[in-house]
């Protein structure tokens, strides 16, 4: 997991499984995205091939920090099959404006 600010996009990129052991990363990248002060987070999942519930829970979370903030979350794929079934079996995908790639999200 790595993040940078490019343009005033805080960028979170992960890569690999996101699960409860990982999911402290993406946690921490985010709070650290909320305290950036940039006006735009976009956390790329396109490399990433299985994210569980505990993944969806930060996700969540973060949303609402950015919400309260009036700052914009946007999750980035091209999304692996597994993570798309997790925004949709879960119903949560409505409740994120999901891109389907990084220059679509750094478009928004």
């Amino acid at each position: 997991m790595t993040h940078t600010v490019e343009d005033d996009v805080f960028a979170v990129r992960v890569s690999g499984s996101l699960d409860h052991d990982s999911a402290p990363l993406l946690e921490e990248a985010c709070a650290l995205a909320e305290d950036s002060g940039v006006r735009r987070t976009v956390v790329d999942l396109s490399l990433t091939d299985f994210a569980d519930s505990t993944v969806l829970h930060v996700l969540l979370a973060a949303q609402r920090a950015h919400h309260r903030q009036q700052r914009e979350l946007i999750v980035a794929g091209p999304f692996h099959e597994v993570v798309r079934r997790l925004f949709d079996v879960t119903g949560t995908a409505g409740y994120f404006t999901l891109a389907d790639d990084m220059a679509d999200a750094l478009k928004s």
